[in-house]
């Protein structure tokens, strides 16, 4: 089925979302990750079974949907508003949430928030519960302030090089290097490299969007988190879904993750603590101030609460995929999602 583009009038502004023409079956919608967009999902909407129809929302400042402030202060609130503003002006009733990376932490906040709304979960490479960075193995602060989180996180080469909208793969920290270097295991496990970029270069820039502020610190390294932007509404700051675990939801969940993502994992290559630990960010103060953020083991935490408070919870970690699991082995991670879908769907009615 080929995913039609539509810009919806929603009550928190335009957003776009594409759509599979469908207007039958259980709506599954999809939700993007940071620097990325609906355009990733094509694939798996055209690869979803009989009894669903797909629907991908582009949140504020990606792709297609015109940038608005991101107010860091609320975590990932702004981001699961633009999702459940479109699923309103949809109509679409209960849905099954499909969220990748930063998408993950926004559909667990949109279950917290609309648990009538949302019919299962599944989190594909999910940030940690406790935020990206700056976090002891239990979910606390390494700093009071939170430093080594946020917007200062970022690359500062990325970012100028996403406003002059460079394509090539020259510069070590271009789009086109970040995705062969760290969204998959190796450059021969990408598809389709230019959709990734694509999706890098249509984010807007910015202290309100990507990467948001930052401020000083006395702490290790030096900078600490804003109010504004994105990499400041999933730093531990700003976001904590810990709750998740002992919130008494029932909604089924599938976690997918791979050994091999370099994004979020044991030793995210794009976290302090493991770029102090490898020498790369000098002064490092240790593992016993700042270790790399263990945001696998967070994960399984909350989720085998979640479990324990007796709702379905699938776990699922390849070996061999990177960060852009879905679409490195777009098939397999069909079919895992078509059983998981099956699974929690809406009985048929008795005849």
């Amino acid at each position: 089925m080929t995913m039609t583009a539509q810009l919806l009038d929603t009550a928190v502004g335009p957003v776009n979302v594409r759509t599979d023409g469908r207007t039958a079956g259980e709506p599954v919608v999809f939700v993007h990750g940071n620097l990325s967009d609906a355009r990733i999902f094509d694939e798996q909407a055209d690869l979803l079974g009989e009894g669903f129809r797909a629907v991908a929302v582009d949140q504020r400042g990606f792709g297609s949907t015109p940038p608005r402030p991101v107010d860091a202060t609320r975590g990932v609130r702004d981001l699961a508003d633009d999702v459940t503003a479109a699923i309103d002006a949809l109509d679409l009733g209960p849905v099954h949430l499909v969220g990748h990376s930063m998408g993950g932490g926004v559909v667990m906040q949109i279950a917290l928030d609309r648990p009538e709304a949302v019919r299962s979960l599944t989190l594909v490479a999910p940030i940690s519960p406790y935020g990206f960075g700056a976090t002891l193995p239990d979910g606390s602060p390494t700093t009071p302030d939170f430093a080594g989180s946020g917007g200062g996180g970022a690359n500062p080469e990325l970012v100028r090089l996403m406003r002059e909208q460079e394509r090539g793969g020259d510069h070590p920290a271009s789009p086109r290097s970040v995705t062969r270097s760290i969204f998959f295991p190796s450059p021969d496990d990408i598809r389709d490299e230019d959709l990734i970029v694509d999706g890098i270069l249509a984010a807007a820039v910015g202290d309100d969007h990507y990467p948001g502020d930052s401020v000083p610190s006395d702490n290790w390294p030096g900078v600490a988190p804003g109010d504004r932007g994105i990499l400041n509404a999933i730093s531990p700051k700003h976001f904590d879904l810990s709750g998740f675990g002992t919130a008494g939801l029932a909604v089924p969940v599938l976690w997918v993750h791979g050994a091999a993502d370099m994004v979020v994992n044991e030793r995210s290559m794009l976290d302090f603590g493991t770029l102090g630990e490898d020498g790369a960010v000098p002064g490092w103060p240790g593992a016993d101030v700042h270790p790399p953020q263990p945001m696998v083991t967070q994960m399984r935490a909350v989720l085998e609460r979640h479990a324990a408070g007796g709702a379905t919870v699938r776990e699922e970690g390849w070996t061999d995929a990177g960060h852009f699991i879905f679409t490195q082995h777009p098939h397999r991670f069909a079919e895992l999602l078509a059983d998981h879908l099956q699974a929690a769907a809406r009985p048929e009615p008795a005849s």
